[in-house]
């Protein structure tokens, strides 16, 4: 594992700590991702030839963990940057590329990804959503939940069904749709903490024209795994945190610890020491995938096991938090004073599910890292 910066990394990471102050702090989510994308800071992986600055895995990492050091939020269009647009640059054509990538990296465009429905979260290749072909391209009728951003979005990565009479996973074709087109209804869904950035997403006789289309019928599984795969990269950890930073939870309780009893203040010492000692550990985890990164190599199972430690840990951390300071205590000095710790604590059990939930995150590992049996598919190559 390389804990230090290289030559080139270091004066990288010297070209992001001098940009990153001068960010207006008044500027609201989508000019703050222009910002960024003109300095040369959104899309650093990606090609030059599709809008990107042709960087490494390494570099994007670093401007993620200098974000993170100054408690900059994340960017608007991070599901478009960090899973859609990586399917578009793969498998869409070259008319795709140019009326989409560039207005995807400056937040012009947001972007949702549509793929869970009610009957198809895990299973995702159990989806029921079809596409069927016309004269006028493909008319998609079907349900799909748990969207995130999909009120805010422009364009979406769709996944439907467009042959019924084949195995479930060869079946299955991927489009780009306009999210304002007739027949899209889109329903906010209310999470514990009262926002409601998750959506249900209905359609009714939606018309995409073939060109639209990201590879060929039936290869939409294939094309699933290039944004399932970048999804897992997105989200498996590289150093920074899901959730509240352990340096944030320990400072809050020392400042608090002071009004609870002496047996209920042995307890928290123990459970944020326990807290402290599985976020090295998740941190490291992620720096092995970035280590591996930086040579070239392709990250094994780090991305999953980075996911599913970080998620664990943020909610035992946001647990500790409110049981210590009151559900109404302030995470920190926010714009408009509304981040407490219960709020965060109401969001923790989203993030067990979002990227893949815990259990299907425990089945690769079982199965793909310890060879444990697979778990029983009965309807394996079974038409849908």
């Amino acid at each position: 594992m390389d804990f230090d910066d290289t030559e080139d990394e270091a004066a990288w990471r010297a070209e992001v700590r001098a940009f990153l102050p001068t960010l207006p702090p008044e500027d609201e989510p989508r000019t703050r991702q222009a910002r960024l994308y003109d300095a040369g800071f959104v899309g650093v992986t990606w090609p030059t030839e599709a809008g990107g600055r042709g960087g490494t895995p390494m570099q994007q990492a670093i401007v993620d963990q200098e974000m993170s050091r100054l408690g900059l939020p994340g960017l608007i269009n991070l599901i478009g940057i960090g899973m859609c647009g990586p399917t578009v640059i793969l498998h869409g054509s070259d008319d795709q590329k140019q009326r989409y990538l560039k207005r995807l990296l400056r937040a012009d465009d947001l972007w949702c990804q549509l793929f869970s429905e009610p009957s198809a979260g895990s299973d995702l290749a159990a989806l029921r959503t079809k596409a069927v072909r016309g004269n006028d391209g493909w008319r998609i009728t079907g349900q799909k939940v748990w969207t995130t951003l999909a009120h805010l979005a422009d364009y979406g990565i769709l996944l439907a069904r467009t042959d019924p009479d084949v195995p479930k996973h060869r079946g299955l074709t991927m489009f780009v749709v306009d999210m304002t087109a007739p027949g899209v209804t889109v329903r906010p869904l209310r999470q514990m903490n009262g926002d409601a950035h998750f959506n249900e997403v209905f359609f009714d006789d939606v018309v995409i024209p073939d060109t639209e289309r990201l590879g060929a019928p039936g290869d939409g599984w294939t094309v699933a795994l290039t944004t399932l795969m970048n999804e897992r990269l997105s989200l498996g950890g590289g150093g920074t945190a899901i959730g509240p930073k352990p340096e944030t939870v320990a400072r809050h309780v020392a400042e608090h610890i002071g009004a609870l009893p002496a047996d209920r203040q042995a307890l928290a010492r123990q459970e944020l020491g326990r807290g402290y000692v599985a976020a090295l550990g998740a941190r490291y985890t992620g720096y092995r995938q970035l280590s591996k990164l930086s040579r070239g190599e392709f990250p094994g199972p780090e991305a999953s096991a980075g996911k599913l430690s970080s998620t664990r840990l943020a909610r035992d951390l946001t647990d500790l938090a409110v049981r210590v300071l009151g559900g109404d205590r302030r995470v920190a000095v926010s714009r408009d004073g509304s981040d407490t710790w219960q709020t965060m604590q109401a969001v923790m059990p989203g993030m067990a599910i979002a990227g893949g939930s815990d259990q299907v995150l425990r089945n690769i590992i079982g199965e793909r890292v310890l060879g444990l049996p697979a778990e029983p598919r009965a309807d394996k190559g079974v038409p849908r």
